[in-house]
């Protein structure tokens, strides 16, 4: 599962009250849906799609992924911050300083939150994979990424809105650009010194997600 930001992370703990479980039960539940219909979309597109013509040359590539990453910042980052300030511009919120804050502003800036820390890690990962797709074929794993990353990042938004649990489904989002940067380092790696180099970086990296597993866990009550 990928880490959530810190400002979306509820409290956990294996001892937490029953409710807290029931929440954790039903988000891994709608984390693992989601990943599935995911993986679905992705594969229908990058398999089935047409190929995309004139991607021979690295600068088309890198220009096509500017483009899709552009898509992406205006419905997944642009709607966020309109979201915001049209509450602000219509209630009491007009004045931050205030206090007055409603449940669905809350939940409209965290979000907005949580997709700005997503879109630097998503252009990363469609910026490495367009330099190691060769032509207009592999091409379509671009644009599978960016529709897919756009999907979830609206189903997070929407989950959200209906419960905290429920913000799980839109887990694929940062689940695609962390198995895409993972093989954008295996390739790179593999470059600088073979294989070897390749499965360094990977290897080093679960090594960082386990220790955090471990080093966040609460202590038991």
């Amino acid at each position: 599962m990928p880490a959530a930001s810190s400002q979306d992370q509820p409290p956990s703990g294996a001892h937490g009250p029953p409710d807290l479980r029931q929440q954790r039960r039903v988000a891994s539940a709608g984390i693992a849906s989601a990943m599935v219909l995911a993986a679905a979309l992705w594969c229908g597109i990058a398999f089935f799609a047409p190929p995309l013509a004139g991607m021979d040359e690295p600068g088309a590539r890198m220009l096509f992924a500017l483009k899709c990453w552009c898509m992406a910042v205006l419905f997944c980052l642009v709607a966020g911050v309109e979201a915001v300030a049209h509450e602000r511009l219509s209630s009491p919120a007009f004045d931050p300083l205030a206090g007055f804050e409603t449940r669905r502003l809350r939940v409209n800036q965290r979000y907005l939150q949580n997709t700005l820390e997503q879109i630097v890690a998503f252009a990363a990962a469609l910026f490495g994979l367009a330099a190691y797709c060769p032509d207009g074929a592999a091409m379509r794993a671009v644009l599978a990424t960016a529709v897919l990353w756009i999907v979830a990042r609206f189903a997070f938004w929407i989950g959200y809105h209906h419960s905290a649990a429920m913000r799980g489904i839109g887990a694929p989002s940062m689940g695609v650009s962390m198995l895409i940067l993972l093989y954008v380092a295996f390739r790179f790696g593999d470059e600088v010194a073979g294989p070897i180099g390749g499965i360094v970086p990977i290897a080093v990296f679960l090594l960082i997600e386990a220790f955090l597993f471990w080093a966040t866990k609460p202590a038991a009550r």
